[in-house]
Parts: C-alpha cells; structure tokens; sequence
C-alpha cells in the first residue's frame, strides 16, 4: 500500500522553511554525505565493470587461472587507490578543520 505525502507522518515543506542556520548547516553536511557516498559507489561499480571487462573474455562456470589473477590484480590496484585516496582526503579534512 502506498503512503502520499498527505499523511500525518510525513514530512512537510513548510518544516524545512523554520530550520535554524545550525540545522540547515546539518541537513546541508548530511546531503553532502549522502551524494559522498553515492558517487564513491558509482565509483566502485564502474570500475568493477571496467575489471570484468579487461578480465573476463567468456563467462562460465569457473574462471581460469589468468582470470582470477587478472581480477584480482584489478581489485588490488584498486583499493590501493582508495586507500591513497581516503588518506589523502583525510588529510585535507584534518587541514581544513584546524
């Protein structure tokens, strides 16, 4: 069963209107957040699908030897690139709040 936007537990419009500037700053940090996330998992999955098609030729039931280095080659390159660059973006958040 569908909820409209008419029930009583909805949120209205009108709320976000009466935001205090702390609350609005909040709402605004937790959207950027969210949009965070979804592009780091846009991210994940585009290269994943870059992986599988530098790697994978034929999809079968098993994956030959050179297939399954090839994948996990791609997999290791990649979370050695995440990892460089979350510590970089921590160090730039650490600079930014001091």
């Amino acid at each position: 069963e569908r909820k409209h936007f008419c029930c009583s537990k909805a949120p209205s419009f009108w709320y976000f209107a009466e935001l205090g500037e702390a609350d609005e700053a909040e709402l605004q940090h937790l959207v950027a957040a969210e949009q965070q996330k979804a592009q780091f998992t846009a991210q994940v999955h585009h290269f994943m699908e870059l992986c599988w098609d530098k790697c994978v030729e034929k999809p079968g039931n098993r994956l030959d030897s050179c297939t399954e280095n090839c994948l996990s080659s791609c997999v290791d390159h990649f979370n050695g690139t995440t990892l460089a660059i979350t510590s970089r973006f921590a160090q730039i958040v650490q600079k930014g709040g001091q």
